[in-house]
């Protein structure tokens, strides 16, 4: 027994500290967001954390424990607190491995995370000198160690959440000294940005070609928040700056206009608006509606810019009263969409043709190297960030453009709620107008990718089938599209 203990006591702390890094890392991909944690329960991956072989098997191991001390089953008792021993064993092992492989999921390490993971380390060492102190026999102190092991997730999101207020009065903070600052810069021109999609390469074109005339300032990846906004302003916005190009994402109504009150824009741009997110925006009038807070946002004498190319930015705009512009009427893609937005905003701010298009002429040679020569002789697309919907679509289209056999490898989209199937069924039928082949890595919404798809649409989840196949079916000159959340092994195999 005495060796027994000394392994269970060895290989709890190490499972314990993987669940913690693992949960933290999920809260903060959600961006400590619970309506977008909570939809991850919806998908195949996120259901999978709750109903699994291990789960079941720990929870029939905990009421055998019970029910056989119960009724004095000492055998079958003593059998099942050996096995805890087994189990632990088994998931310090896979740990392990995933540490070898390098597939462990870790939270990015920031002041928060910090914070959080010493709290969550600190009390699994609090928990356990709790335990030895309390649970003089080993099926108790086993059975407690189990019990804590399935509640695991429940205690890190718990201690997620309770740093919630302290993360809110800082933000606060934060949001205030951002807005001081803010305040003492009264000639810069601030342009927001926002929109289901397009916001990202709207942002950079346009930071590119006003940077031909105006010491230009934009938002970085990634800081589209009002945490990251207020950062960027309180962090790198200094007088010799003339215009900032400010990014806005939001997940919630009141979202886009918390933004608006920290950056206080004069030109809007409306890039366009699609299902993304509607799981935690509830409907598509919602998404429209806080979409449409930057533009109510602004000034009197502010600007406003719409996608003429998206049905409701033109409802938007014939109900918009400030000065106000339509944009990529002849655009054929989005590309040209988000390229149109830029000209047109630098054209309003009085840029001329000339230093116009030796902007666009930047930006060009810029999308021409999104093509990256892979291995094998492969041409690699690089869309490896977040998708939605009307992303994948012009992604897709750029692949038409391309030489060679088209393969496609991404993930089911996500947080498009009520809308997620009929989405998936129009990539699908776009993969069977455009691709040879098309690589599912999530199951979710792979039913509707393949009524679209058809034969050309497979599922396939490990790296190292995903990247067999694509070895096998392609050859030099071919181009595949990693699209999304594509696994990082497979990355790394296909871009040198």
């Amino acid at each position: 027994m005495t060796v027994f203990f000394t392994i269970v006591l060895i290989l709890f702390p190490l499972v314990f500290t993987k669940k913690l890094f693992f949960w933290i890392y999920l809260w903060q991909l959600k961006e400590y967001h619970i309506g977008r944690f909570l939809d991850h329960f919806q998908t195949y991956k996120g259901r999978s954390l709750i109903l699994n072989f291990w789960l079941l098997l720990k929870v029939i191991v905990i009421l055998g424990i019970y029910f056989s001390a119960r009724f004095g089953l000492a055998e079958i008792k003593t059998g099942l607190v050996y096995l805890i021993g087994v189990i632990f064993l088994a998931e310090g092992l896979l740990f392990l491995k995933s540490l070898w492989l390098g597939t462990f999921k870790r939270p990015v390490i920031t002041k928060k995370t910090t914070v959080i993971l010493s709290s969550g380390l600190s009390l699994e060492v609090l928990l356990m000198f709790a335990l030895l102190l309390l649970e003089f026999k080993i099926t108790r102190f086993t059975f407690s160690f189990l019990f804590l092991d399935i509640i695991a997730p429940l205690i890190f999101s718990f201690l997620v959440l309770a740093y919630q207020p302290l993360a809110v009065f800082l933000r606060n903070r934060l949001i205030r000294a951002a807005k001081q600052k803010r305040a003492l810069f009264n000639k810069l021109i601030v342009i927001g940005i926002t929109g289901s999609y397009g916001k990202t390469s709207t942002k950079e074109f346009l930071a590119t070609i006003l940077a031909e005339r105006f010491k230009v300032l934009k938002t970085k990846e990634h800081q589209n928040s009002e945490v990251g906004i207020s950062q960027c302003i309180l962090n790198e916005l200094w007088p010799e700056h003339e215009v900032f190009v400010c990014e806005m994402g939001a997940y919630n109504r009141g979202g886009i206009k918390l933004l608006c009150g920290i950056a206080k824009p004069q030109i809007g741009i409306l890039t366009g608006i699609n299902e993304q997110h509607m799981a935690t925006f509830g409907s598509q009038e919602n998404i429209i509606k806080t979409k449409y807070e930057l533009i109510e946002a602004l000034p009197q004498n502010g600007t406003a810019f719409f996608n003429a190319q998206n049905k409701y930015c033109l409802d938007l705009y014939n109900k918009t009263n400030v000065k106000k512009f339509l944009y990529g009427q002849t655009a054929v893609s989005s590309f040209e969409e988000n390229l149109a937005a830029a000209s047109a905003v630098a054209e309003s701010l009085g840029m001329s043709r000339e230093e116009i298009e030796r902007g666009v002429a930047k930006i060009k040679m810029q999308q021409a190297s999104r093509v990256k020569k892979g291995a094998n002789g492969l041409n690699v697309i690089d869309a490896t960030f977040s998708a939605n919907p009307t992303g994948v679509i012009a992604d897709l289209n750029f692949l038409s453009q391309q030489p060679g056999k088209k393969v496609l490898v991404m993930p089911c989209l996500i947080e498009l709620g009520k809308a997620s199937k009929e989405v998936h069924r129009r990539i699908g039928r776009k993969i069977a107008e455009i691709c040879d082949l098309a690589i599912v890595t999530t199951r979710d919404r792979f039913k509707e990718i393949k009524e679209g798809a058809g034969e050309k649409a497979i599922f396939m989840e490990r790296s190292d089938e995903i990247i067999g196949k694509i070895k096998s079916f392609c050859q030099a000159g071919d181009t595949v599209l990693l699209e999304s959340r594509v696994p990082k092994r497979v990355i790394d195999s296909l871009i040198k």
